[in-house]
């Protein structure tokens, strides 16, 4: 049997009585049965096979032969302390032993010890109170790994006759009630009672291809090796499995889509009753003012592809924050109406769907192009015209909120669906509007950036486009990071900023105030208004407003009349205004490194320089200070998502968490994007050759994927 097919539950194991308190640990962190207990890999291995001397401490842990020279007790009363002095022969040092005065009596002066544990240079000498030890000699020479002995320490952390030393150790992560004893012991008992009836996993050809090991070694590998060269074997082995998995998943996602019937003819009399401009693309592009990137014709040119296929497009278009992502959106929303079809383009608020249906108004419509804004706030008669309208194909171009995809709502000819930042959406959204047409085409934009390892594993099934640089005319914003304390002289240099015409921003953490002791945008929109700009405009913006009082707000910051906008991170998406050159982010380090890097981008929109201030208090993490030294050093927002990577993991950054896939064990998708790149072309090989799976080869994995298919339930 597989290993996640093992569903017997733990309580069989002993030391495991049903319901429990260690039953009860071991469900919290996703530990049912012996199948996710065998897939519970260790975050860690100690070798305790090297030796290393005392005088080596610094080094990392010690791992050596002792005498044991003297015992003492420092403090009185209920605090009396065991101090053990030892040397080898290197140095000496000492054992501090709280709460465990019973070690007298284990560590014998004048006797020889192995001991094994974390040591540091304190009070002038070299000590730990967190330490392993086993007697050196058993009377019949030297200790051998694996050899059962007596007199083990630390009650709670081994289990008895447990080795301690001589081997590799695997370190679980642990929670209330699980102690690493038991974790261990657990394993082990699971190993021995199963590991025989363990099947393979990976199809022969491919193993014997990398040297993988066999499933059943591999699991006894990775909890308990034999060697730091057979772990990695075993970590190899796990890791292409879990992404060779990953990707056959993937690529059967693909598949799917490729394999959707050919779409349905196009009757473009009878689509559109007016005439169309036969190049509305071309059209628009000799109205602008400018010319488009690199990165914009390169996408325009994948998506026109994608579009001239007689298969639905699904492609992921990435960008930075500004690289004119909305523009190839519009290009393509012009391809389809060119085939007489009807163009969505779907927004997570009401704020960006606005600004880019006011856009689209102001670069279609002379076209000769219907544009639409629908969102869950029209009033009901205009509401009902304009579904009229959208449904007799009188629209061409619809942009709004979820609303999109409503019950009521119906298409002419839904050919093209835009997604904009895809990331807010669930898969369920995205279904639903893909089904108001008939295999329309999919585009989904996204300026929250994901490395292209990354992005493959998550989005599959989908082609990928990057944008890269910025449109003519704009500069990269300078990022500076100031202490609270210093905030004067940031309002000073804003207000300099401010003389010379300019716009900015202001952001905070919270709405209004609230138990943590941080500074919220209404009561600083108050002082910045009475104490620190008295001379200029200013307003509040947030998610509480009335859309209506929000919308007007935001318009008039747009012309102008609005000098200065205090807002939450509400801005954080939808909101263009050139002449903004400065912002100032307050406690910036409560801000993930998305959020900041897209609040950055609100300003440098326009060709004068612009500046972003992260304003942070003393009280900051280290992981805090990590964030803010990334954004002051980094301006590209793709390696800023893989420095976001590095910090938090690829199964919380944006986009990835709620993509169903990423539930690894071991592997990494950036850190090994080789075996990725290896286990991504091998998956797709043999779907391409074998969709059914029906080669004795393949029969593997099909019975997988049937018996027990990955990611589903096991606690990593």
């Amino acid at each position: 049997m597989f290993a996640r097919e093992i569903r017997d539950p733990i309580s069989a194991l002993a030391g495991v009585k049903a319901g429990s308190v260690v039953e009860k640990a071991l469900a919290h962190v996703g530990v049912a049965t012996i199948g996710s207990l065998l897939c519970r890999y260790p975050r860690d291995w100690e070798d305790r096979t090297r030796r290393a001397p005392l005088k080596d401490f610094r080094n990392g842990r010690v791992c050596s032969i002792v005498r044991i020279l003297a015992h003492d007790w420092f403090y009185a009363g209920k605090t009396r302390t065991l101090k053990i002095f030892v040397e080898d022969d290197t140095a000496r040092a000492c054992l501090v032993c709280y709460n465990r005065p019973f070690i007298k009596n284990q560590l014998v002066v004048g006797n020889d010890y192995l001991i094994y544990g974390d040591f540091e240079f304190k009070y002038g000498e070299i000590q730990s109170s967190s330490f392993d030890f086993e007697p050196a000699d058993t009377g019949a020479g030297r200790i051998a790994p694996g050899q059962i002995l007596p007199g083990q320490i630390l009650p709670g952390q081994i289990l008895p006759g447990q080795i301690l030393t001589g081997q590799i150790l695997p370190i679980y992560p642990l929670t209330k009630d699980l102690r690493m004893a038991k974790a261990r012991g657990l394993v082990k008992q699971a190993l021995d009672a199963y590991l025989s009836v363990i099947e393979d996993e990976i199809p022969q050809s491919i193993r014997e291809r990398y040297h993988l090991l066999t499933k059943a070694r591999a699991l006894k590998a990775i909890h308990f090796p034999e060697s730091m060269k057979e772990l990695e074997k075993a970590k190899k082995t796990i890791i292409y499995e879990e992404l060779f998995y990953l990707e056959v998943m993937v690529g059967k996602r693909a598949l799917a889509k490729r394999s959707v019937m050919r779409r349905t003819p196009v009757d473009t009399d009878s689509c559109m009753t007016r005439q169309k401009t036969p190049d509305l693309q071309n059209a628009l592009l000799d109205r602008l003012p400018f010319e488009l990137t690199e990165g914009q014709r390169e996408a325009v040119a994948d998506i026109n592809k994608d579009m001239d296929s007689p298969y639905p497009m699904a492609r992921l278009l990435q960008g930075d924050v500004g690289s004119g992502k909305t523009l190839v959106a519009f290009l393509a929303a012009l391809k389809a109406v060119e085939k007489g079809g009807q163009a969505a383009i779907m927004a997570p608020t009401e704020l960006l769907a606005r600004q880019h249906a006011e856009n689209a108004a102001k670069l279609l419509e002379p076209l000769g192009v219907n544009v639409a804004f629908l969102t869950g706030n029209i009033k009901s008669k205009g509401r009902k015209q304009l579904l009229q309208n959208l449904a007799s194909g009188a629209i061409d171009v619809a942009i709004g909120t979820h609303a999109l995809f409503s019950h009521d709502v119906y298409y002419r000819d839904l050919r093209l669906v835009v997604i904009d930042e895809q990331h807010r959406f669930g898969v369920m959204q995205r279904q639903a509007i893909l089904a108001k047409g008939d295999a329309p085409d999919l585009l989904m934009m996204s300026a929250t950036p994901i490395p292209r390892t990354l992005a493959i594993t998550v989005f599959g099934d989908l082609d990928v486009s990057v944008i890269k640089g910025l449109p003519p005319g704009r500069q990269p914003i300078v990022t500076h990071l100031a202490r609270e304390s210093n905030e004067g002289k940031v309002y000073e240099f804003v207000r300099a900023q401010l003389k010379a015409g300019a716009q900015a921003y202001f952001v905070y953490p919270l709405i209004e105030e609230g138990e943590l002791d941080l500074k919220d945008a209404v009561s600083m929109e108050e002082r910045l208004a009475t104490e620190v700009f008295p001379e200029y405009t200013i307003a509040l913006a947030h998610s509480k407003m009335d859309e209506g009082e929000k919308r007007l707000t935001m318009d008039a910051f747009r012309r102008g009349g609005i000098r200065i906008l205090v807002a939450t991170s509400v801005v954080e998406v939808g909101v263009d205004v050139p002449n903004a050159t400065c912002m100032v982010i307050e406690h910036a380090e409560r801000f993930g490194l998305s959020a900041l890097h897209q609040l950055r981008g609100r300003v440098g929109r326009g060709t004068a320089q612009s500046y972003c201030f992260l304003v942070y208090s003393d009280k900051y993490t280290e992981d805090a200070k990590a964030r803010l030294m990334v954004m002051l050093e980094h301006s590209d927002g793709f390696v800023i998502a893989e420095e976001d990577l590095k910090l938090r993991g690829p199964g919380q950054i944006s986009g990835v968490e709620q993509s169903g896939y990423i539930r690894l064990g071991l592997a990494d998708p950036v850190e090994h994007a080789a075996i990725l790149e290896k286990a991504r072309a091998d998956a797709f090989a043999m779907l391409e050759a074998d969709p059914g799976l029906l080669a004795s080869d393949h029969r593997r994995v099909a019975e997988v994927l049937s018996r027990a298919p990955p990611f589903n339930d096991v606690g990593v």
